[in-house]
């Protein structure tokens, strides 16, 4: 069982972006020093939040993050042409020794698209033709390549990655015919955190049986899941510390269009949040792990909850919950 926390670095306009980095070099090491296995940074454009981008982020992380596998939760593939990707990434997986992981989506805010000049409706093959031809450019061999949305002939990447034939790829959707999509193709589906247990539970079943009829093997397989995390003494107590955060948070979806985090939040706070006491995330963990999950990764920051507090979760739970679940 694998742990990772996702590093939600999205700050108030007025906020000061240097002393958020360096406070996220901090939390960095605290991370790696209390034994979690991955850091993950978010990616969007134009945001109502500052947030910096991902990548020259974990960049800088690399040299405070230890063995840690580092990567993006998700990249939003379609706003970038695969050469630059396939360049940026492989840079970074060469930095970190080989310990990128590339999470991929392929986005739905209609003012990045529009503001890229690119039709929304194209999101899902832009994201899939891009992923082939950065595979191919990560060969080192010349790409010829003529497709719906690019065109290369005969190029060769400059850099390549450490991790051949490339970097692990995760694919996050939030539907059955994208799941079933990430399927055929023999990738991870990178489950979504808001979402309720037994959509999580179930679709991870349906996901499975995907990859067999699709002649996939599963074995050694990750399956990620995102998930909300506070712990502490009660339930009540974790709710009390965190809900109106993590609700201010999933609240700034709502101007693009998902509003059913506002409508919904009641479901959403009872049946998707890992808040609650030790045994009560451990209990959900084992529930989760029992389905199939086997790599977790946890935001513990939303906006207005102080460091400090996000401090004492992640650490918590690496002391009374973690250790169960480690030889």
């Amino acid at each position: 069982m694998r742990f990772g926390i996702l590093l939600d670095h999205q700050y108030p306009r007025d906020a000061d972006i240097g002393l958020h980095v360096g406070e996220l070099v901090e939390l960095t090491q605290h991370i790696r020093d209390l034994g979690y296995d991955s850091l993950f940074g978010i990616h969007h454009y134009l945001s109502s939040l500052r947030t910096p981008q991902p990548l020259p982020l974990l960049s800088r992380l690399i040299d405070h993050s230890g063995s840690m596998q580092i990567g993006t939760g998700i990249l939003i593939l379609p706003m970038g042409h695969p050469v630059h990707w396939a360049e940026e990434i492989a840079t970074i997986d060469q930095m970190s020794g080989g310990r990128f992981v590339l999470g991929i989506g392929s986005g739905y805010r209609e003012d990045e698209f529009a503001s890229f000049g690119i039709e929304r409706r194209t999101r899902v093959s832009r994201m899939n033709e891009s992923l082939q031809v950065m595979q191919k450019l990560w060969t080192g061999e010349p790409v010829h390549h003529e497709g719906k949305h690019f065109r290369l002939d005969g190029v060769r990447c400059s850099v390549l990655p450490v991790q051949q034939p490339g970097p692990p790829v995760w694919v996050g959707a939030n539907g059955p015919i994208g799941i079933k999509r990430i399927a055929g193709q023999g990738l991870p589906w990178l489950a979504p955190s808001n979402v309720r247990r037994n959509w999580a539970v179930g679709n991870l079943h349906d996901y499975r049986q995907h990859l067999k009829e699709a002649g996939h093997d599963e074995t050694g397989m990750t399956f990620p899941i995102h998930r909300d995390l506070c712990i502490a003494d009660s339930q009540e107590e974790a709710f009390a510390i965190a809900e109106e955060h993590a609700k201010r948070s999933y609240g700034e979806y709502v101007q693009y269009g998902m509003d059913y985090f506002e409508s919904q939040w009641e479901g959403i706070r009872r049946k998707a949040l890992f808040f609650g006491s030790p045994d009560d995330i451990a209990g959900r963990i084992e529930d989760f792990a029992t389905a199939g999950y086997n790599h977790f990764v946890f935001r513990a920051q939303w906006l207005g909850l102080p460091m400090e507090r996000t401090v004492e979760i992640i650490e918590r739970f690496a002391r009374e919950v973690m250790p169960r679940f480690r030889p």
